[in-house]
C-alpha cells in the first residue's frame, strides 16, 4: 500500500549554474559515489532526494548523505532509514528536455 508520494523536477541548466556558483554544494548534497558518477547524473540524484523528502512529509533533520541514488534505487541509512521505519521507497527517474524528473512512492511493507 502506498503511504507517501513525492515528485521533483530539476532544471538542468539552473542546477549546473548552482554547482558552478557554489563549489561546496556537490559535497554537501551528494555521497562520494554519487559525485564520482559525474555531473550528468547529479540533477536526477538531487530530484530523487527531494522527492523522497516530500514523500516522507518533508520532515526536518534528514541528512542528504543518508540517502544515496544508485542504479535507479534509493539506498537509505541513518536519519532517512529511521524516518522510513518498516516502509520502503520506490524510485522512478526520467528525463525531459532540459530537466530531470524523479517520482518516489513510499510503500508499507505490512
Amino acid at each position: 500500500m502506498v503511504v507517501g508520494v513525492g515528485i521533483d523536477v530539476v532544471g538542468l541548466d539552473r542546477f549546473a549554474a548552482a554547482l558552478r556558483r557554489t563549489p561546496t554544494l556537490r559535497e554537501r548534497l551528494f555521497t562520494p559515489a554519487e559525485a564520482a558518477a559525474g555531473d550528468g547524473v547529479l540533477p536526477g540524484c538531487f530530484a530523487a532526494k527531494e522527492a523522497l523528502a516530500k514523500a516522507l512529509g518533508a520532515p526536518a533533520g534528514l541528512a542528504w548523505h543518508d540517502v544515496e541514488v544508485r542504479d535507479d534505487r534509493l539506498l537509505v541509512r541513518g536519519t532517512v532509514a529511521a524516518r522510513l521505519g518498516d516502509r520502503r521507497p520506490v524510485l522512478r527517474l526520467g528525463r525531459l528536455p532540459g530537466a530531470a524528473l524523479a517520482l518516489v512512492t513510499v510503500e508499507s511493507c505490512a
